[in-house]
């Protein structure tokens, strides 16, 4: 086992060479990191003596329990779930008491991951798009409201987007909910280790179903897997047999239902996690500073609730002027050896799939939102040197003298 592991070790270090450079120089947009199943060989042996490899083994006990205890101090419970798209699916079925018929709506911002239109669609229900706040990014009230207002009754949900990990206020949901009606299902994909103004795990308290990702490519990176929250005992319940194929008796489905079940192993690596989480959501808590203190003078940035956000990369909005130069500056910076993205552009109610099968509001935020918004790396490993590099290159790129003082 021991050389099993050196060789796994090496292989690693390879990887790493070809992927970053052995210079170092090369700055990919997102670098996954997370435990590596070689330094937990222990663990997976324990897994194997069990014979429990799936079926909320103990490990995903110990993970649902450790995860409650961790990120909402002990209150609600948390469900895992094979993948946050399963747990999206699962816990709009839930919310609307099975899969919708006939035209009813699932209210959501444009500016977010196709997932969260998917998993409406799969339950049966037509995305119908708002708007985003020009400054929190997050789902625009007056949006909302006039779509409540225009589609009444044919609104079976709402499904706000925790955007890039900032932390919406739930409280106005839940104003909603008593008021209209309307169940709400939160998608917090990029949320886990961002905190609230309560000093809690975002979600803490909400009888809401939170549905976070636990992707590779999330800041609680694990390899695949999710997790729903919920204050609400009895939705827990629920949600637990829904995941298990409907089965709320023995072997017996009483409701919808399929195989949302997180593997033991998975469940594992999210652990291991858990052991150094907040020192990683804190130095790219970090990270995101000195972005913001290098680049606020010519970029624009999204204004973050709450105490803490877990940043999966830096969301930055280039200078007006510069917006329809983005392709172009993405290509100088590749050209350097540094990987940037543009989440989300184009929004939803651009792609095609969406077009032809959603509805959409007035979008004009989110569409200024996502012509000049650009992604830049993040990692769990980059240093406040790599920050300075990728500044400088993005800088030159734009051509800071002729934007400094510009409205960003």
């Amino acid at each position: 086992m021991e050389k099993i592991a050196e060789n796994l070790q090496a292989c690693y270090e390879i990887f790493l060479s070809l992927k970053l450079g052995s210079n170092g120089m090369k700055i990919p947009f997102l670098r996954p990191s997370p435990p590596r199943l070689s330094e937990l060989l222990g663990d997976l042996i324990q897994i194997e003596k069990s014979g429990i490899f799936t079926n909320f083994g103990p490990m995903n006990t110990r993970l649902e329990g450790e995860a409650t205890r961790r990120f909402f101090g002990g209150a609600g419970g948390c469900i895992t779930v094979n993948n946050a798209t399963i747990g999206l699916m699962l816990a709009m079925a839930e919310a609307v008491g099975g899969r919708a018929s006939g035209r009813r709506y699932a209210v959501m911002p444009s500016f977010t991951f196709a997932a969260t239109a998917q998993a409406a669609m799969w339950v049966g229900l037509t995305p119908l798009f708002c708007d985003v706040d020009p400054h929190t990014w997050l789902a625009c009230p007056d949006s909302e409201n006039a779509l409540l207002e225009q589609y009444g009754d044919d609104i079976a949900l709402i499904v706000p987007y925790a955007t890039f990990g900032n932390n919406l206020d739930l409280g106005r949901y839940e104003k909603i909910v008593r008021e209209r009606g309307v169940p709400v299902v939160v998608d917090a994909a990029a949320s886990l280790g961002s905190i609230g103004a309560d000093g809690f795990g975002f979600g803490y308290g909400s009888s809401f179903s939170i549905v976070f990702s636990m992707h590779a490519t999330k800041t609680f990176a694990t390899s695949e897997g999710g997790m729903i929250y919920s204050a609400d005992e009895d939705r827990r319940n629920r949600l637990r047999a829904m995941a298990n194929f409907g089965f709320s008796a023995p072997r017996t489905a009483t409701m919808l239902g399929l195989n949302g079940k997180l593997s033991e192993v998975s469940a594992l690596i999210a652990l291991e996690r858990l052991r150094s989480f907040d020192a990683i959501v804190e130095h790219r808590a970090n990270l995101a500073k000195a972005y913001r203190d290098a680049l606020k003078p010519v970029f624009g940035f999204q204004q973050a609730r709450g105490r803490r956000l877990a940043y999966q990369f830096m969301p930055a909005l280039l200078p007006a002027k510069s917006a329809g130069r983005r392709k172009d500056i993405i290509a100088e910076l590749e050209e350097v050896g540094i990987g940037v993205a543009s989440y989300f552009s184009p929004h939803l109610a651009e792609q095609s799939f969406f077009q032809n099968n959603c509805v959409a509001g007035d979008l004009p935020h989110t569409t200024a939102i996502s012509r000049r918004i650009l992604s830049l790396p993040m990692a769990d490993i980059m240093t406040l040197g790599e920050v300075d590099r990728v500044v400088e290159s993005l800088m030159r790129a734009v051509g800071h003298e002729a934007t400094m003082g510009e409205e960003a």
